[in-house]
C-alpha cells in the first residue's frame, strides 16, 4: 500500500512539474513575441521623409550603353554619372537652396554611401542611398518592397530618429532600368493600406515597373515613356513640386521643364517621355 501511494504521488508531481513546464514555455513563448514587438523603433512622425535608391552607372554590370570608364564605374561613387558627376544626386542636391546637406556616411556593402538633407524650410528630411552598380537587381527590389510597405526602417540623425524605406512619404528610383536584364519572381503587394508617392527616372520605367507596382498601392508622381537621362535636375524641380502640395501634373510639368532645360529638347518632348499616374 504504501509503495501504491509513493508511485501516485510520484506520478502526480511529474504531472504537475509537466504542466508548470508547459505554462512556462507559454510564458517564454509570449514573452518572445513581446520583445519582437518592442524590436520596432519608434521615430518623430512629424518629420517626413524622401528616400532616394540611386543604381550608380556601371559599364561592365548593367547592360547600358558605355559611358566613359571613369563615370561608368559603379564601385567609385565619387565620380559616378548618377552620383559624383555635377549633375548626380549628390552633386546636384548639395548645390541646391532648398536643401542642407547633413552628412554622408560611408558604407561597405551593396550600399556604398548615403547621404542626408534637411529642407531649409519644410520639416522634410531627404535620404539618398549609393548602391553599388552591381548591385543593381537590389537596388530595385529594395525600392519596390520600401514602395509596397513591406520593407520599412529608421534612420537616427542626431536626437531625431526618422522613418525610411517602407515609413517614408515619398520613395524614387534613380538609375538604369534594370527590368529590362533581369525578371523579379517577388511579389510586392501592399502590406498596410497606405499609399506611397513614387518617382521612377529610369528608361521606359513606366512599363517595366508598372507590372510590379500593381498591387503595391502607390502614387506614380513622374515615370517615364522611352529612353532618358536620369540626371537628378529632374528629381529635384519634381521634388520641389512636391513639396509645395502640387498636384501630380504640376509636379510632372516641372519636372518636364527641368529636363527640357538641361537637355535641349522641346518641353513636349520632355512631356511625351515624363508622364504621370
Amino acid at each position: 500500500m504504501i509503495k501504491l501511494l509513493q508511485y501516485s504521488t510520484f506520478v502526480f508531481c511529474f504531472l504537475f512539474l509537466a504542466c508548470s513546464n508547459d505554462k512556462q514555455i507559454k510564458k517564454t513563448i509570449t514573452s518572445s513575441n513581446k520583445t519582437e514587438e518592442e524590436k520596432v523603433i519608434p521615430y518623430d512622425s512629424d518629420a517626413k521623409t524622401i528616400h532616394i535608391f540611386v543604381a550608380l552607372c556601371d559599364n561592365k554590370y548593367q547592360g547600358i550603353v558605355p559611358v566613359p570608364e571613369k563615370i561608368g564605374n559603379g564601385q567609385d561613387p565619387d565620380n559616378n554619372l548618377y552620383w559624383g558627376c555635377a549633375f548626380g544626386v549628390r552633386s546636384y542636391f548639395k548645390k541646391s537652396k532648398e536643401w542642407k546637406f547633413v552628412e554622408s556616411r560611408k558604407l561597405k556593402s551593396v550600399k556604398l554611401e548615403r547621404i542626408i538633407f534637411r529642407h531649409t524650410t519644410k520639416n522634410y528630411y531627404l535620404i539618398a542611398d549609393a548602391y553599388d552598380g552591381k548591385f543593381i537587381k537590389e537596388s530595385t527590389i529594395d525600392f519596390l518592397n520600401s514602395s509596397s510597405g513591406k520593407n520599412k526602417d529608421t534612420l537616427k540623425i542626431g536626437k531625431t530618429t526618422i522613418g525610411i524605406g517602407g515609413n517614408s512619404k515619398l520613395l524614387a528610383y534613380v538609375g538604369h532600368d534594370g527590368l529590362m536584364d533581369f525578371q523579379l519572381n517577388e511579389t510586392f503587394e501592399n502590406t498596410d493600406k497606405q499609399k506611397r508617392d513614387i518617382i521612377i527616372l529610369a528608361c521606359y520605367s513606366k512599363k517595366y515597373f508598372a507590372p510590379h507596382l500593381e498591387k503595391s498601392n502607390v502614387n506614380p508622381l513622374v515615370w517615364t515613356t522611352g529612353l532618358m537621362s536620369p540626371e537628378a535636375y529632374t528629381l529635384h524641380d519634381a521634388i520641389s513640386g512636391y513639396l509645395l502640395n502640387e498636384s501630380n501634373e504640376q509636379i510632372r510639368t516641372r519636372a518636364s521643364k527641368a529636363y527640357s532645360k538641361y537637355q535641349k529638347c522641346s518641353e513636349k518632348a520632355a512631356k511625351n517621355l515624363l508622364v504621370t499616374n
